[in-house]
């Protein structure tokens, strides 16, 4: 370790963070403009994972870090409000798969727009090449995760990619 003193400015998780709540208050502005309704966090981040591929209320919640029973309820407002489906899941008899509904998939049409929109604008500030290269960084494999626990109330698989 070398002797610099810690500066906790430089953490890179207060920027990662930083930005994710940049993203995230870009986008529910950009879907108010479109007379959408606001979304909590947790909400966008359920949403956003379904999108990537995610369709287990277990698997949304070992990703969130939160617990399933959590999870189910916002999986429910949101299908209630019209948003998601939730279909048996063919390989496991025990779960649902949980999809867009036609609405649903108007929205994440909308809020990609939207943070695409975002990219555009973070470019035009900070610059293309900045952007393209923490697009890069964030994309590349890091590896396994440093250290054998896991915070308390997220339980993955050790090897797990998110």
């Amino acid at each position: 370790m070398d002797n610099q003193p810690w500066n906790p400015q430089e953490v890179l998780i207060r920027g990662l963070l930083r930005a994710y709540y940049w993203m995230d208050e870009s986008l529910q502005n950009a879907m108010a403009e479109r007379g959408l309704p606001l979304r909590t966090r947790t909400q966008t981040m359920i949403l956003v994972n379904i999108s990537s591929g995610i369709t287990r209320a277990a698997e949304l919640a070992r990703v969130l870090g939160i617990s399933r029973q959590a999870v189910q309820q916002h999986i429910n407002d949101l299908e209630n409000e019209g948003l998601l489906q939730q279909l048996p899941d063919l390989e496991d008899k025990r779960a649902n798969r949980i999809i867009f509904s036609a609405d649903g998939a108007n929205i994440i049409s909308n809020a990609l727009a939207a943070l695409r929109d975002a990219e555009s604008e973070l470019a035009r500030r900070i610059g293309p090449d900045a952007v393209e290269a923490m697009r890069s960084a964030l994309m590349t494999d890091w590896g396994p995760r440093l250290g054998q626990k896991r915070a308390p109330g997220r339980k993955r698989a050790p090897n797990s990619a998110e």
